[in-house]
């Protein structure tokens, strides 16, 4: 689904007319996932993978490029079956975690069921989902700083290596870092 051996962009936008997303997604040939969010607090930013801003161009749709963010600033923490049902979807999730403002997404849960030990609708604001083309809908815990990303991995893991790992190595400190796109 993305574009092997290339630096992996991800593209901030505007359009004139949201529906035409819809318009034009729907002419899109079938092997192209394409996906594009809303940047939230915006009425009018998107954001996007290389994939879909290629299929848009091909088919003529006319938008505004704001900014673009390389893949690599934004970092994935997956499970096991999140790992395997969305390799293909990194762009998109990463993606999805910019349309938060967010430097990382960690996979806490699938199909509703978490190992969190409390309910999500108390700190909903911090979660996402991605559902997967196999069916299963990932739940994502958004960070908008590594050390938020550390302490939450902490808890949640008991201190496992890898996962403390991965949160130290998050590549940017804060969503302060991210491009701007004003």
């Amino acid at each position: 689904m993305t574009t092997r051996g290339l630096i992996n962009r991800l593209f901030y936008f505007t359009i004139e007319d949201e529906t035409m997303l819809a318009e034009a997604f729907a002419d899109f040939d079938e092997d192209v996932f394409a996906i594009t969010y809303k940047v939230l607090g915006t009425e009018d930013v998107f954001v996007t993978t290389a994939e879909t801003r290629e299929a848009m161009i091909r088919h003529d749709v006319a938008y505004n490029q704001l900014a673009q963010e390389d893949t690599s600033r934004v970092a994935i923490y997956h499970t096991a079956l999140s790992r395997e049902e969305l390799a293909d979807y990194e762009d998109a999730l990463k993606a999805l975690a910019l349309a938060y403002r967010a430097i990382a997404l960690a996979c806490v849960g699938v199909n509703g069921e978490t190992d969190l030990g409390f309910e999500l609708s108390k700190s909903s604001k911090s979660y996402t989902y991605f559902t997967a083309p196999a069916g299963h809908t990932f739940i994502w815990r958004i960070f908008h700083e590594r050390d938020e990303a550390e302490d939450f991995l902490n808890k949640l893991t008991l201190g496992e290596k890898e996962a403390l790992e991965w949160a130290k190595s998050i590549p940017l400190a804060s969503s302060e870092e991210l491009v701007g796109y004003h």
